[in-house]
């Protein structure tokens, strides 16, 4: 009789390094409401670091005045070309918006990759509070909205003064991005990078943006009490 030797099992595949993130400098960022605080400082500090990068706005006129005072080669378009001509998008504008300009949007965003960073939140006399969107969060309703976009969220976290303050090389803090793929997470995280100071951090599926969404009432909170501009770093990665 013969025996048989018994196979040895397949090496396992070498883990990816969750740091060996692709090279996004060539890709287009539109700017969905780059008009407003949060977004004219993700375009500035985003075309400071060599990205191409177009805001939008309901008017062109008035996003190219915005993009003007940019500089660094912002340019100003209305939403839909904007979306149009750009290969990631980032939506900044109010949470009252929110869905009215997703849904205008979906044919033009048809095949983006969409990057969420809106906080519904709401104000009253005892300070900000987080709001439940009936989709979970303000990406799981972008997702709703544009079933044929790639979905992401982040950028919900930074400081808007500290974005626009031309005076600061830096922005010393992380950024948590969620999102479905893999692939389109690094691309997210890499955008991120880009920008002096800051690191993109996986922080889970789009199930897990709400809390990450609701967070921001309690950077709020912690900005007045100590008149900061807090942002966040993950420890020990």
């Amino acid at each position: 009789m013969t025996s048989s030797t018994p196979s040895t099992p397949a090496a396992k595949a070498a883990q990816k390094d969750p740091w060996d993130l692709p090279d996004v400098s060539g890709l287009v960022v539109g700017v969905l409401g780059g008009t407003g605080d949060q977004g004219r400082g993700l375009a500035y500090r985003l075309a400071k670091a060599g990205q191409k990068v177009i805001i939008g706005s309901r008017a062109a006129d008035r996003a190219q005045e915005a993009a003007d005072g940019i500089g660094h080669g912002v340019e100003g378009a209305d939403n839909a070309d904007c979306a149009r001509r750009s290969d990631i998008v980032i939506i900044a504008v109010p949470w009252d918006g929110h869905a009215k300009t997703l849904e205008s949007l979906r044919e033009e965003l048809v095949g983006k990759l969409v990057v969420d960073c809106v906080n519904p939140l709401g104000f009253d006399k005892k300070g900000a509070y987080a709001l439940k969107p009936e989709e979970g969060s303000a990406a799981e309703q972008a997702a709703a909205l544009l079933p044929d976009s790639r979905v992401a969220a982040a950028f919900h976290h930074l400081s808007a003064v500290l974005l626009q303050d031309t005076s600061l090389e830096e922005i010393d803090t992380d950024v948590m991005v969620l999102g479905e793929e893999r692939a389109d997470v690094e691309i997210v995280q890499a955008l991120a990078g880009r920008i002096p100071g800051m690191r993109g951090v996986f922080a889970g599926r789009l199930r897990n943006a709400h809390q990450v969404e609701s967070l921001v009432a309690n950077l709020i909170s912690v900005n007045r009490r100590y008149k900061a501009h807090a942002g966040l770093r993950v420890t020990d990665i």
